[in-house]
């Protein structure tokens, strides 16, 4: 039997008011200075997201309400609350001060989701610091160049990442100053012998407070760089798009080495002062639904690759479980089809709520939110302060689209506080994302009658696996500093678990004969340079690679002659391939 294109919302069954009840006219009435007056700003002016994030509930009146809750790959629970928080930040600060850190330096942070990674971010922001938090996966060519991008300081990891990723490339990063090693016994006398007491540097709404790395289709990973001020949006966003309340307990899945995790996992839900669980192990459906029957989550923010994967695990395995507090879940990272949305409807007994948005936004722009009928399928609608269109590219402007139903491109109104401020060192490429007032996404998209955006496509070859954003020319580069690869072409390969798998093209120099062990081998090599998380997955050996008489691989013909989908323009092809 057909399911409904739409899920209705009673009203009488919610079981806290939602914080938007009316999208629309909230839209109509709101305003980004509204927004900003729930911040409550340094002493003396200025802004800063660790003082929004702990400092100013650690010294009121949820000083004592647990902040994040610890859940150990084995072991007891461990909850730091945000008094104890700000005084472990604190101390941070003291030690990156302690280093020569001042505002504007950059610090790189590579951990897993240990306490050690949210005092040490925090405590770089109240240095006044840029903060690059990095995925634990990233092999040590990943780490590097970003390091390297990005002039980092000082770098925070723990002793086995530094010993299976940073040794091996630490003398080829020539700004790095420090490596602190958070479980190194020097780092823990020096974190436990500094002062809990820190003044939080007077950054101002424009300053620099991170920076998040986010692959394009050629060339180097772009840095995207984001101010304190996008605190307000994270504070707004929490609010309307995740329905946060007082007395949460909310469960973002999402490493903060992505920025949803750092977004959504750290600055969010502290700016509203709720408690954060945060769980060290990696997916497990048991645990996760463990985890969100005994801690009594009741805010969840996940990706479409770990809903997929529970629906693969089977409905009988969360039925051993209970979620009477569960009232909101939310997806993001890749689109999430209506399969997935209703299968938390039948098994969690709530429809998953998708949004959209990207590195270069810092935060959620459009939603499906609490009070929001669902479509399944639909990424919902703009959030409030959010001005979203269809446009056609032309040359010398853009050409609005009205008509409902009708592809195009995504583009923007400039000016929420979450939005990126520059690439680092690309100021051109910076440039060309936009189009007047308007932000050109190049996520392809229409919007029906009833004002709901549905994602149709990225415009570019960007792979999504598992919500991590893959450059494929990063890959491609790794395979190429394998002594048998004359060149490598990389695509993404639709997978019904993580969306994409990364699939590589490469031809042999002379002297190299296709073979399965040769392939295994260069798997293996590009695990080894690039991490698990990025490296290919299948490897398919190939004479020659189509290019372009520029030189530029064609990976768009590539993927079509994968999948036999029609080949398109062949006119700037060099030669027969």
């Amino acid at each position: 039997m057909p399911r409904p294109p739409l899920i209705r919302k009673d009203p009488a069954g919610f079981r806290v008011a939602p914080n938007l009840p009316d999208t629309d006219a909230a839209r109509a009435a709101f305003s980004w200075d509204s927004a900003r007056a729930g911040l409550q700003g340094l002493p003396g002016g200025g802004l800063n997201i660790a003082h929004e994030a702990v400092d100013r509930h650690a010294h009121g009146p949820r000083a004592n309400h647990v902040a994040l809750r610890w859940l150990p790959v084995a072991g007891a629970a461990r909850d730091i609350t945000y008094a104890q928080l700000a005084r472990d930040s604190n101390r941070f600060a003291n030690v990156l001060r302690g280093l020569g850190v001042v505002k504007g330096d950059a610090v790189f942070v590579l951990c897993g989701r240990i306490p050690q990674l949210y005092a040490a971010v925090l405590g770089a922001l109240k240095c006044g610091a840029v903060v690059s938090p990095m995925f634990s996966a990233f092999g040590p060519e990943p780490l590097k160049t970003r390091v390297n991008l990005g002039a980092g300081k000082v770098l925070v990891t723990t002793d086995a990442l530094y010993a299976r990723r940073v040794k091996k490339v630490e003398a080829e990063m020539p700004t790095l100053r420090h490596v602190l090693r958070v479980d190194d016994p020097e780092t823990r006398g020096l974190l436990e012998g500094a002062p809990e007491s820190f003044t939080v540097e007077r950054t101002g709404a424009e300053d620099p407070a991170f920076l998040h790395f986010t692959s394009g289709t050629t060339g180097m990973p772009k840095g995207a760089v984001h101010v304190h001020g996008a605190v307000a949006a994270h504070y707004a966003t929490g609010r309307f798009a995740l329905d946060l309340h007082p007395e949460d307990v909310f469960w973002c899945t999402a490493d903060p080495g992505w920025i949803t995790g750092t977004s959504y996992g750290i600055v969010a839900p502290l700016a509203h002062g709720v408690t954060s669980i945060v769980d060290e192990a990696e997916f497990d459906a048991e645990r996760w639904y463990r985890n969100l029957q005994d801690q009594g989550v009741t805010v969840w923010y996940t990706a479409p690759t770990a809903i997929r994967l529970l629906m693969k695990a089977g409905a009988d395995i969360a039925r051993k479980y209970r979620f009477p507090k569960l009232r909101f879940v939310a997806s993001v990272g890749e689109p999430l089809n209506p399969e997935a949305v209703w299968w938390g409807q039948e098994v969690l007994g709530l429809p998953i709520h998708d949004n959209w948005w990207q590195t270069e936004t810092g935060g959620i722009m459009i939603a499906n939110t609490a009070a929001m009928d669902v479509k399944p399928g639909s990424m919902g609608k703009p959030l409030p302060g959010i001005e979203a269109r269809i446009v056609h590219r032309r040359e010398g402007g853009l050409d609005v689209v009205d008509a409902p139903d009708t592809e195009g491109e995504l583009v923007l109104r400039a000016g929420w506080p979450s939005m990126f401020r520059g690439y680092l060192g690309q100021e051109e490429r910076y440039r060309k994302c936009f189009a007047g007032d308007w932000y050109l996404t190049g996520d392809l998209a229409r919007r029906d009658a009833d004002g709901y955006f549905w994602f149709v496509g990225r415009a570019d070859d960007v792979i999504k696996s598992a919500g991590h954003l893959i450059g494929p020319f990063e890959v491609e580069s790794a395979l190429m500093e394998h002594p048998a690869v004359a060149e490598a072409g990389v695509i993404g390969k639709p997978d019904p678990v993580v969306g994409e798998v990364v699939k590589a093209f490469v031809s042999l120099k002379a002297g190299f004969a296709p073979g399965e062990e040769l392939r295994m081998q260069l798997l293996a090599h590009a695990r080894k340079r690039l991490g698990a998380a990025v490296a290919p997955k299948e490897i398919a050996f190939a004479e020659a690679l189509p290019r372009t008489r520029s030189g530029k691989i064609m990976r768009r013909l590539l993927k079509a002659r994968e999948l036999g989908l029609p080949e398109g323009d062949l006119s700037t092809l060099e030669g027969p391939a």
